[in-house]
């Protein structure tokens, strides 16, 4: 029996998600109301700028006070989507504070406060839900923290972030240098004016951070995330890659380590076999790879950005929560019983592929060689190509941990036959 009284949501933020989120809570009113059991009625809109005309959306909802509205005490939920630190934070716990549960989109708050948001919904009965802050339309939150709550994950790999994997993928199939092909993603509007928080991995490094927490039960703050750029990836680059059967994505990969003992969680551009199926997650598109003891290998595939797509988490969240308010209960919340130690890039261990400026004579190869052995880091293939007394070699290494890949570099850079160190890019998805 469908209760008559609706349940009021107040959105913070009408950008391109939230005035699509308003979009779809209107024309598809009666198909929110049958799902969930009750009418959902749009309560109030607190905006930086009343002035500008929102089709769809009633004038007398719209506010630039976003704190008296989540103080008003009558709300169900709370829609945040504004983004950023503050005045986020505050209004989330001013929300809970005040009755009302939250759906949120906002990656970096969660990422760097997701422990204390967790806690002050706790504290006062409420839910935090946030499937739209990771992967956009994917269903990936809710998989893992409820439908695999019963299975140990052991790795979680993959592209999340549409601009970077659209840029990537343009430079591997048109030959496009880096700078030509992220002119072309600002054009169509998949990079911003300012592109930094996806290039250079933060936005990946916010999102690896939630995936890694919620995978393993652990606390896994920003910070814990090691994040490198993809700004220095070159046509070069992908010719190797290309000869050695792979391209290059930029890859979040969560990691248990094989005792068990501890996590480790990391962005940065990567080789991939073209046989893998991340290889050809094309253009803007989003895809993860969820590896576990007992469901095996997962993959989730989508959208993983716009408005349309990432409203759709949203209201997809927006009904869960609803349905709680109706019954008296709340979702799951925060897991981080098992409190993994987060370890440092520099124990993490994979393949390497080296490309080295050296001089073109006889005994360099061997000098090279010796230099790893050193280390402690195994070659498994090596090619050479040169003339005019100037060589390139390529070294492509087996497993080695971070740090000792790392004193090898610094070997290498001390050689006089070394004229310098072209690139490193680390191979994955073997």
């Amino acid at each position: 029996m469908m209760r008559t009284r609706p349940l009021k949501v107040a959105l913070l933020g009408c950008g391109v998600v939230g005035s699509e989120v308003a979009r779809i809570m209107t024309t598809h009113a009666d198909d929110l109301a049958a799902r969930i059991g009750a009418p959902v009625e749009l309560a109030g809109v607190a905006v930086r700028r009343p002035d500008k005309v929102r089709e769809g959306i009633d004038p007398a909802l719209v506010t630039t006070d976003a704190t008296a509205l989540v103080k008003r005490g009558d709300l169900d939920v709370v829609v945040e989507v504004i983004g950023g630190i503050e005045p986020a934070r505050t209004l989330i716990t001013t929300a809970f504070e005040h009755g009302a549960s939250v759906v949120s989109a906002n990656k970096a708050l969660l990422a760097q406060d997701g422990a204390a948001l967790h806690a002050a919904a706790d504290a006062n009965g409420k839910d935090l839900y946030y499937e739209a802050a990771v992967a956009g339309a994917i269903p990936l939150i809710r998989p893992l923290r409820e439908s695999l709550a019963g299975d140990k994950v052991n790795r979680v790999l993959g592209i999340v972030n549409g601009t970077t994997n659209f840029i990537l993928d343009a430079m591997d199939t048109t030959g496009a240098g880096y700078q030509e092909a992220l002119d072309e993603a600002t054009a169509l509007g998949y990079a911003e004016a300012d592109p930094t928080a996806d290039v250079e991995g933060f936005d990946a490094a916010a999102k690896a951070a939630i995936l890694a927490g919620i995978a393993f039960h652990t606390r896994v703050r920003l910070d814990d995330v090691y994040r490198e750029g993809m700004t220095e990836v070159t046509a070069a680059d992908f010719a190797s890659a290309k000869e050695m059967g792979c391209t290059i994505k930029l890859l979040a990969i969560c990691e248990r380590a094989a005792d068990g003992g501890s996590v480790t969680a990391r962005v940065h551009p990567a080789m991939i076999p073209l046989s893998h199926p991340l290889a050809n997650v094309r253009g803007a598109y989003n895809a993860v790879f969820v590896e576990s003891d007992a469901a095996g290998q997962l993959m989730f595939y989508g959208p993983g950005a716009g408005g349309s797509p990432t409203a759709s988490a949203v209201l997809g969240d927006l009904v869960a929560v609803c349905r709680n308010r109706i019954g008296g209960a709340t979702g799951p919340g925060e897991s981080a019983y098992a409190a993994l130690p987060v370890s440092p890039m520099g124990d993490v261990v994979t393949r390497y592929h080296i490309s080295l400026d050296v001089a073109d004579k006889p005994g360099v190869l061997a000098q090279v060689a010796t230099v790893f052995a050193e280390h402690g880091v195994s070659i498994d293939t090596v090619r050479q190509s040169g003339k005019d007394g100037e060589a390139s070699l390529v070294v492509v290494t087996h497993r080695a941990s971070d740090a000792a890949l790392g004193g090898t570099v610094e070997a290498l850079r001390k050689l006089d036959t070394v004229r310098g160190v072209a690139s490193i890019m680390r191979v994955e998805g073997e």
